[in-house]
């Protein structure tokens, strides 16, 4: 089974670049298979990452940036990949 995990922050007033790179470092243990990090207007990041894993399974997931740096609370999300069906 295939998980995806969505983790998105806003950027304080003038805090883009500082978000984006605290997000960057960040370091997952286990790494995930896949991990991709997106940058929208309004100072929005957004990092998914995937995993192989069983539905109940605990995964290492990005923690809340420094209050500093964020105009809001994290929003996280987790999907699970849908087998079978057609469009």
């Amino acid at each position: 089974m295939t998980v995806a995990l969505m983790w998105e922050a806003r950027a304080a007033e003038g805090r883009d670049q500082e978000l984006l790179t605290w997000c960057r470092a960040q370091v997952l243990v286990p790494a995930p298979p896949r991990r991709e990090t997106f940058a929208a207007p309004g100072g929005r990041v957004l990092v998914i990452t995937w995993w192989s894993a069983d539905l109940d399974a605990e995964l290492p997931e990005l923690p809340d940036p420094p209050e500093e740096l964020s105009a809001r609370p994290v929003h996280r999300w987790r999907f699970e990949q849908v087998q079978g069906g057609t469009a």
